[in-house]
Formats: structure tokens, C-alpha cells, sequence
């Protein structure tokens, strides 16, 4: 036992001496992977993350009366496709927000093609510079903004925040508050066309019964739908409530060129270790 542990012992003592007679070959590679991994970082574009953070507005305020006049209505409400959910809207709202149709309209109407894919496209000429197989298509669009988009969702208090990340800071808090301002108008018209679509089915039934109450409730529901639809209609944010706009970022936040080059250091340190221990372990086993 005592032999093995100063075999160990030894060959501990054989690598610290191997590693400092290769000390120069290790600072070499170690200083040449930290400057070139610094280099790259430094060749990499800044990159902007501006972000908007907000919340759904909530249906609870008219959610619980139309819920209480669900008992009267029956499945009236449900015909008609009303909805009867305190928190309905959260979902959709965000599901429209990050919707590939949302997306894929905002691309089309400002003509994003070009600037999402400029390395494919002859500014000057104002023609792609591949082949027509090759050139962008509104899909290949979507999926390059789903790579700078992020969204983020608090549980506990309800607000979601949207990051877009771009080389220019302004463009990304350009695209960030116009996705949120679709959102509001797409959802808006899809409200009043509803309701209108709601108030006229309403009518129909009102006129088809002659039952008092029944009538009565169904005329609750129709002042509610008219309500939603002067809701739709006035000013300022409809389904999304902006809390904090997004603005033009000053500072990049990739590439962290710091960390890079740290990581080089480490990558290179260790590289150059095992290229030394390699190079001992082959000349120790080639025949002399």
C-alpha cells in the first residue's frame, strides 16, 4: 500500500514538473485562444434588447354580470357565442400577440423581408441576391422573428413583458410597441364584429319569444353587448394595457465580449493542458 502511494505521489510530482517545463507552449496557446476568441466577439454586431411591458385587461368587471344572467338566458349565451369567462380575453390576447398570423402581417405590411434578411439583399438594386429558390419567403420571416422576439409571463402579478432584440435599438422598440398596437386594433375590430354580430342574433330571439322574463334577460344581454361595443370604440389601449412603452436601448446587450474572452482564456488553458499531457502520454509509449 505504502509502494502504491508513492507511486502516485511521483507521478503527481512528474505531471506539476511536466506542465512547468511546457509553461511557455501553455501561455502561448493560452494567450492566443483568449485573443482570438476576443476577436471574433469583437468582429460579432451589437446586438439591442428593448423591451415593453404590460398586462391583459381583465373581462372580470363585465364577465361577472353576464355570468349572473347565464341562470336566466340558459344556453342562449352559449349560441351565441358570448363569452361567460371572468379572465377569457388573457389568453387570447396573448396568444394573438405571438401569433404567426399577427407576425406574418406585420412583416408584410412594412416590408420587413429586406432587413431581417440583409445579407440576402442588394440594397442599391433593391433585388435579392439570391435566386428565386432561395429568396426569403413570408414563413422564412416569421421564423427569423421568432428568434428576436421573447416573451415573458409574471404568474403572480399578471404582467408580461415583450423583448425584441436587433442590431438597431431603435428598430427594436419600433417593432416591440407596433406588435402591441396590432395586437389592441386586431382584437378591437374583432370585438365590435362580434358584438354587432351577437346584438343582431339577440334580436332575432327577442322578437321570436314571448316570454317576459326571457325577453328581459335578453335584453340585458344586448345592453351589454352595445356597452362592449362603445368599449371597442373609445380611445386608448383595448385588450393590452401598456405600463412601460419600450424605448431605444443605449447599451448592447449581446455580445457580452468580457465573458468571451474570459471564456477563451479558460477554453485555451485548457486546451493547451491537454495538448502537453497528449503529447507526454505519446512520446512515453512510442518504442525508442
Amino acid at each position: 500500500m505504502e509502494m502504491m502511494m508513492d507511486r502516485d505521489e511521483i507521478s503527481l510530482k512528474e505531471l506539476v514538473q511536466i506542465v512547468w517545463r511546457q509553461r511557455l507552449m501553455i501561455v502561448l496557446v493560452t494567450a492566443a485562444s483568449a485573443v482570438l476568441v476576443g476577436f471574433i466577439a469583437w468582429m460579432l454586431p451589437n446586438k439591442y434588447t428593448a423591451t415593453v411591458v404590460f398586462t391583459p385587461v381583465s373581462s372580470s368587471s363585465g364577465g361577472s354580470r353576464l355570468g349572473g344572467l347565464a341562470s336566466q338566458v340558459g344556453g342562449l349565451a352559449a349560441i351565441a357565442g358570448l363569452s361567460m369567462g371572468e379572465d377569457s380575453n388573457k389568453a387570447e390576447s396573448s396568444a394573438v400577440l405571438q401569433s404567426q398570423a399577427l407576425t406574418t402581417r406585420y412583416i408584410q405590411q412594412n416590408d420587413l423581408l429586406p432587413v431581417l434578411f440583409a445579407d440576402r439583399w442588394d440594397a442599391r438594386n433593391k433585388q435579392w441576391l439570391a435566386s428565386k429558390a432561395a429568396q426569403p419567403t413570408l414563413w422564412t420571416g416569421n421564423e427569423a422573428f421568432e428568434k428576436i422576439r421573447k416573451m415573458t409571463d409574471d404568474k403572480k402579478t399578471g404582467i408580461l413583458t415583450l423583448s425584441i432584440t436587433w442590431t438597431d435599438p431603435h428598430m427594436a422598440a419600433k417593432w416591440a410597441n407596433d406588435l402591441l398596437k396590432m395586437t389592441n386594433d386586431y382584437l378591437r375590430e374583432k370585438a365590435i364584429l362580434e358584438s354587432e354580430r351577437h346584438i343582431e342574433y339577440l334580436k332575432e330571439q327577442a322578437a321570436a319569444t314571448d316570454v317576459a322574463q326571457l325577453r328581459t334577460a335578453i335584453y340585458s344581454v344586448l345592453e351589454s353587448e352595445i356597452k362592449n361595443i362603445m368599449l371597442a370604440k373609445g380611445p386608448g389601449d383595448y385588450a393590452l394595457k401598456v405600463i412601460d412603452p419600450a424605448v431605444a436601448p443605449e447599451r448592447a446587450t449581446t455580445p457580452k465580449r468580457v465573458l468571451w474572452a474570459l471564456g477563451g482564456l479558460v477554453g485555451g488553458f485548457a486546451l493547451s493542458l491537454l495538448i502537453v499531457f497528449i503529447r507526454t502520454t505519446w512520446r512515453n509509449g512510442s518504442p525508442r
